[in-house]
């Protein structure tokens, strides 16, 4: 089976993808959008994205690519402690630009700016692409965050070690397919949950909490409201929403069903489990 992930290898991603299917064909991607691309156009059978990081929030455009692609379903999630080190070629004793993913930078600010506070930085598409861009470029003076893995693939030399703003670092990624799969894994279960995105019927007082409340009466616990902008104008959003529940064949579909009565537009995402990967 061909499963696609945000690449190139040695990214996080990627590290999260060979734990989850350690006997499968892993194929990198450049972006998200061409992970979602690969499951809709039937070159692989699932792609593994991130979604939300613990310290920078959740990935947006992910949340926008679920909501945007039609048939594309959550299988499973997974949350994986996410190391950073700083990292040079070997052959340099000393750096002038750090590169990195925007995520990555972001969640090293602290070190840095006590650090390196002067220093340059430039983003990149992923930890593991600028670790592979400072390798093979050795007569650049550049720098790159990424995890030790790719340092080792890229024989890059590690000179500060754990330098994320948080010790609690952790990326939630979730496996997508076109199959509305329930995915269970050999790991230790955290959660279970439902993932629907809900626009409101109108843009009226009140919209919100009428569609919450549909949840509420049925003392279905939300783990998850996150608002994203629709993109057509302004005051125009979408709600991703967790519903920390086992999925109940009545009261489920009957709060589904509700929330359509009320003239919300509900798209199912996925009902699954989260579970907590190694480092």
């Amino acid at each position: 089976m061909k499963i696609a992930f945000l690449g190139p290898h040695a990214s996080f991603t990627q590290l999260a993808c060979s734990q989850i299917f350690p006997d499968d064909e892993l194929v990198p991607q450049s972006s998200i959008l061409d992970c979602f691309n690969a499951v809709k156009n039937g070159e692989v059978e699932k792609a593994v994205v991130p979604l939300e990081n613990s310290i920078e929030g959740t990935v947006s455009m992910t949340l926008d690519y679920l909501y945007d692609f039609e048939n594309i379903f959550i299988e499973t999630e997974v949350v994986m402690p996410i190391a950073h080190h700083l990292m040079i070629h070997p052959n340099n004793e000393s750096f002038e630009k750090i590169i990195s993913h925007p995520q990555a930078l972001a969640q090293t600010f602290h070190f840095r700016f006590y650090h390196f506070k002067n220093t340059e930085t430039q983003d990149f598409s992923s930890t593991a692409a600028s670790a592979k861009l400072v390798s093979e470029n050795p007569q650049e003076k550049w720098a790159a965050i990424a995890n030790s893995y790719a340092a080792k693939l890229y024989g890059l030399k590690i000179i500060h070690e754990n330098i994320q703003d948080f010790e609690q670092n952790h990326t939630k990624f979730i496996v997508i397919s076109k199959k509305r799969n329930f995915l269970p894994l050999k790991f230790p279960k955290t959660s279970e949950k439902t993932s629907l995105m809900i626009t409101l019927p109108e843009d009226h007082a009140g919209g919100l909490h009428q569609v919450l409340s549909v949840f509420a009466w049925r003392k279905m616990n939300l783990s998850k409201i996150e608002s994203r902008t629709m993109k057509k104008s302004l005051g125009n959003y979408f709600f991703f929403i967790n519903v920390a529940n086992e999925w109940h064949p009545v009261l489920s579909e009957n709060a589904l069903e509700e929330l359509r009565s009320i003239g919300a537009i509900v798209k199912f995402v996925g009902h699954y489990n989260e579970y907590l990967l190694e480092s």
